[in-house]
């Protein structure tokens, strides 16, 4: 029986267990803990969003570590500072955590990425050209020559099931989102099997949850769409794949019931009284995108280890993820109040 083939269980009220101290992460702990506390906070966020310009909500930005310089090019000159700024925070982690082990398990995120891009290319018989991030694994410029040779082979194996999974899920439906859900599938079983094997309990706990509120995306977009292909939910999370699959069957009305004991209660009563509402995702994305930005600040309970390391990567890339969002509303004249939504209440 393999990681995502477990009875899933639900012992916890709404975020699962994170670890024990590791002292040996006490300088780092310290730093990320300082860095955290100079993210942007809520209010600055909400003042962006209520710009009444994408020049008012760049001078918003004035002053701090995303300030833009008047010759920075632009709309492309904001993206590569944005980058700029992942790389950073990716290479500041790549410091500061002690096992390479985990730090190869992060950066393979970006394969997955890589991979889901050069797979939409190659399926709809675009150029290979450019784009991919050189913060994986697997060196950027590898891609178009491992495609254009199709020896898959030089992949690490993980990356070949990734390749495997979505092509012949495309082909199998000529479904362009088949892709990403069969790169979804072997990330979520690549990434649950390491973390079992390097014994991390908060790994463990970041994974299966992120499961879950996969899974609840699924079910609802695909509910919406009224399809029912049961095969695309992931397994390996906390909740149980019968219930979502449960979820096909029964009325909007009734969704945030059927969660009821589970610890996403709160995101089906919210995300879903806003899709039948307005029939948009808005809400259930940022619903998914708080519980687990409030899974990862459970992190500060801990006096040291690599839990405060990981969670502060992970948020600090979401922030960057929002501020691009915001500046992208705002430049393209986007209504403040879908902003406002997509951003959420609290």
């Amino acid at each position: 029986m393999n990681a995502t083939q477990e009875q899933a269980v639900v012992d916890f009220y709404r975020y699962p267990p994170i670890g024990d101290n590791d002292w040996l992460y006490g300088f780092a702990t310290a730093k990320v803990r300082v860095l955290a506390s100079m993210m942007l906070s809520r209010g600055a966020l909400l003042d962006m969003a209520n710009a009444e310009s994408f020049a008012a909500a760049i001078e918003l930005l004035a002053g701090g570590e995303y300030a833009i310089a008047p010759d920075a090019g632009g709309v492309a000159g904001i993206e590569q500072m944005l980058l700029e700024k992942r790389t950073q925070v990716r290479e500041l982690f790549a410091d500061l955590m002690l096992d390479d082990e985990i730090q190869e398990l992060l950066r393979a995120r970006v394969d997955f990425a890589n991979m889901r891009l050069a797979v939409r290319r190659v399926v709809t018989e675009k150029p290979l050209g450019t784009g991919y991030s050189d913060e994986g694994s697997v060196p950027a410029e590898q891609f178009e020559e491992v495609f254009e040779q199709e020896n898959y082979s030089r992949f690490p194996m993980y990356m070949q099931e990734a390749v495997e999974e979505a092509i012949l899920g495309y082909y199998q439906k000529k479904d362009i989102r088949r892709i990403d859900y069969g790169i979804d599938r072997v990330q979520a079983v690549y990434e649950l099997k390491r973390a079992i094997e390097l014994k991390s309990e908060f790994l463990q706990s970041l994974f299966r949850t992120k499961i879950d509120l996969t899974n609840i995306r699924t079910m609802l977009r695909l509910k919406m769409a009224e399809r029912e292909e049961k095969d695309l939910l992931l397994g390996g999370g906390f909740v149980e794949i019968d219930r979502f699959v449960h979820g096909f069957d029964i009325g909007y009305e009734a969704m945030a019931t059927l969660f009821y004991s589970t610890p996403y209660y709160d995101i089906l009563e919210r995300g879903v009284s806003y899709l039948s509402r307005e029939k948009s995702f808005l809400h259930v994305e940022k619903e998914c995108e708080d519980h687990l930005v409030g899974f990862l600040k459970t992190t500060r309970s801990i006096t040291a280890g690599p839990q405060p390391v990981i969670a502060y990567l992970l948020m600090k890339e979401n922030e960057i993820r929002t501020v691009r969002m915001l500046l992208t509303a705002k430049k393209n004249g986007l209504d403040t109040k879908i902003i406002l939504d997509r951003l959420g209440e609290n």
